[in-house]
């Protein structure tokens, strides 16, 4: 029940900040959103008074922030996104950090973790999207993970330096229906792969999907909480017996 009453508080959030853009003309923000967040969303999008458009600072982001945007807008606008490079002080001495000690760090700043999105590893340098008007605090305050000093600065978007990475991934499969591709994907079986779909674990271009029978189409994204985030790029032939053959790509 009380699940329940946050979905409903969310989406009258959502349907009180496309009103506020319409009335006062203005482009209005979201917080950054998870993916049970944006399927919440796209739930309410019939509903809406403006138009709107989602980002989370890079073209891979799983966290967005959602711009609320009213039919007669008068005036350029871009997202309230920082970027925000961090490297260890003393590289000889770094430790070997991870997504979960950079969220840490931050949490232990008593940072809500809607006002972050998405935290990106590359080596000795740790990237971490974040509301603009955090910007300096984070800055200022995130001095250290676990036991490495670190010291940040702002990056454009052009600085980003890392590249989303993929893993090809190729098989044979009865169908096209997503149970058989998250079984696939996931190595489980049929029934575990219907279980993950049922248990509200399976999104596919960020809107839940609770049907094992939905036909994935070329280029959808199938996030699958817990087992990764992928691109079905189609089938390319049957065999004998009437199996497809399938290409995937898995984010990495």
């Amino acid at each position: 029940m009380e699940h329940q009453e946050e979905e409903l508080l969310l989406k009258k959030r959502f349907m009180d900040l496309s009103h506020m853009a319409d009335q006062k003309n203005i482009v209005v923000f979201s917080n950054f959103l998870n993916l049970n967040e944006i399927n919440l969303f796209y739930q309410v999008v019939p509903e809406l008074k403006t138009g709107y458009r989602l980002f989370g600072g890079t073209e891979f982001a799983e966290r967005q922030m959602i711009a609320f945007i009213p039919d007669a807008l008068y005036y350029e606008w871009e997202y309230p996104i920082s970027c925000l490079k961090f490297t260890p002080s003393h590289p000889k001495f770094a430790e070997e950090l991870t997504h979960r000690d950079i969220l840490g760090a931050l949490m232990s700043l008593g940072i809500e973790r809607s006002r972050l999105g998405d935290i990106k590893l590359s080596e000795r340098e740790y990237y971490i999207f974040c509301e603009e008007e955090l910007s300096d605090y984070l800055l200022t305050s995130l001095t250290s993970i676990r036991h490495t000093k670190v010291w940040g600065e702002r990056v454009e978007a052009g600085d980003f330096h890392i590249e989303q990475k993929f893993q090809d991934i190729t098989g044979i499969i009865a169908s096209p229906r997503l149970d058989n591709i998250v079984a696939f994907v996931t190595k489980n079986s049929r029934n575990k792969s219907v279980s993950l779909i049922q248990s509200q674990k399976v999104f596919v271009n960020q809107k839940l999907i609770l049907s094992n029978a939905y036909e994935c189409k070329e280029n959808d994204v199938i996030s699958i909480r817990g087992n990764g985030k992928y691109i079905y790029y189609g089938h390319s032939g049957e065999t004998r017996k009437g199996r497809i053959k399938v290409t995937l790509k898995k984010y990495v």
